[in-house]
C-alpha cells in the first residue's frame, strides 16, 4: 500500500494542505551546491541503473545510441518541513527519487537511450503557492539542473540525440532548459523530443520548438495535465489555452476508446492495457476511472497529476521509441 500512496493519493493530500510551516528565504542556510563532477550528484548515469529501472531496460544500453536528460518531479511536500531546498544528499529524497519516480516516470524512456538523472536541490512543493521566497527557492533548483546539463553536454553527450523528460517541477526546468539550450539555438538540431507532462506550457511558449501534433513528428514538445473526467483544478483557468497533447493516439483526436490504450504501468508493477480512455479538453485531458485492482481508491482522486506518465507508461514507451527511429531514419 505504501506505493499505491505515493502513485496516486499523495496529490490528493498535497491539494488540501492550505498551510505550510516556513521561513524567509534570505535567511535560510542553502544547502551545499552539488558537483556534477562527483559521481554522488547523479541519481543515475548509464552504468549506475537502479534495480527498478534496469528492469524495464530490455536492450544492451552500450548501445543505445541517443540520450535522455530526466528531471523528477517535486517529492517534499511536507507542510512541517521549513526548507525551501532539500539537500542533494538527504537520504529520504534520494531513496524517493531512486525507487518512485525514477522507476515509473524515466522507465519507459529507457529502450531509447541512456538515462542521466542529477540530483538536484529541488524545491519545496509550496513555491508554488504564494509564498514568499517561492521564486528564488525555484531558481536555486534550476540553477542546479542548468549546471548538471551542462556538465552532461560537455562530458558525456559527444553529439548524440536527447531525449528531454520532466514531471511537475521537472517540467518547470526542463522549460528553462529548451530556452537556454536548444530554443533558436544549434542545440535543436540534437532534439529528439520533450516530454514535458504536468505542467501549463503555451503553445508559443519557445520561438523555434513547437507541439509535435503527429505521432513520428520529432524536434519539439508534448506535454498535458490529467485529471479525472469532468473535474476542473482549484485554481480556476490556469490550464485554458496550454498544450494538451493527446497521450494514447499523439494526433489531434480528442477522445480515445479502451481498446487504444496501450497500457499503465500500476505500483504492483502490473502493466494493465486497455484500462481507460480520455478526453481532450481545453489544456486538460480527461481520464476515466483506470481499470485496475483496488480501483475504488482512484473514485475519490480527481486530480491525477502523479499518474501523468505512468498512466499512459506503454503509450509512451511506443511513443518515443518511434519518434527515436523516425530521428535517425531522417538523418540517413
Amino acid at each position: 500500500m505504501k506505493k499505491l500512496r505515493y502513485v496516486f493519493v499523495i496529490l490528493l493530500f498535497v491539494s488540501c494542505k492550505s498551510t505550510y510551516k516556513t521561513q524567509d528565504f534570505a535567511t535560510e542556510k542553502h544547502p551545499k551546491a552539488p558537483n556534477y563532477g562527483n559521481r554522488n550528484s547523479w541519481a543515475v548515469l548509464p552504468n549506475t541503473y537502479p534495480k527498478g529501472l534496469k528492469k524495464y531496460t530490455t536492450v544492451q544500453i552500450s548501445n543505445l545510441k541517443a540520450d535522455v536528460f530526466y528531471i523528477y518531479p517535486t517529492l517534499n511536500t511536507d507542510k512541517n518541513d521549513i526548507r525551501w531546498n532539500v539537500p542533494i544528499d538527504d537520504v529520504e529524497q534520494q531513496q524517493k527519487i531512486l525507487h518512485k519516480v525514477v522507476k515509473y516516470q524515466a522507465s519507459p524512456f529507457a529502450n531509447s537511450g541512456k538515462i542521466y538523472v542529477p540530483y538536484y536541490r529541488q524545491a519545496h512543493i509550496r513555491a508554488y503557492r504564494m509564498y514568499k521566497g517561492r521564486k528564488e527557492a525555484l531558481a536555486l533548483a534550476y540553477a542546479d539542473v542548468k549546471k548538471a546539463f551542462a556538465y552532461y553536454l560537455e562530458h558525456y553527450n559527444n553529439g548524440r540525440p536527447i531525449i528531454l523528460v520532466g514531471h511537475s517541477q521537472g517540467t518547470t526546468h526542463g522549460i528553462q532548459l529548451l530556452k537556454d539550450f536548444f530554443d533558436d539555438k544549434p542545440l535543436q538540431k540534437q532534439l529528439i523530443a520533450a516530454y514535458l507532462p504536468g505542467i501549463r506550457i503555451q503553445p508559443n511558449e519557445f520561438k523555434t520548438i513547437k507541439p509535435m501534433n503527429s505521432p513520428t513528428q520529432t524536434g519539439g514538445f508534448v506535454s498535458w495535465n490529467t485529471r479525472k473526467r469532468g473535474t476542473y483544478p482549484n485554481f480556476k483557468n490556469w490550464y485554458k489555452g496550454s498544450v494538451t497533447t493527446n497521450p494514447i493516439t499523439w494526433d489531434a483526436q480528442k477522445t480515445t476508446t479502451f481498446s487504444q490504450h496501450k497500457g499503465f504501468l500500476y505500483s504492483n508493477d502490473v502493466l494493465y492495457p486497455q484500462s481507460l480512455k480520455i478526453e481532450v479538453t481545453d489544456g486538460l485531458i480527461w481520464s476515466t476511472v483506470p481499470k485496475f485492482p483496488k480501483r475504488f481508491v482512484m473514485s475519490f482522486i480527481k486530480n491525477y497529476h502523479v499518474g501523468d506518465i505512468n498512466l499512459f507508461w506503454q503509450d509512451i514507451k511506443e511513443n518515443v521509441e518511434l519518434r527515436t527511429k523516425t530521428w535517425f531514419a531522417k538523418k540517413n
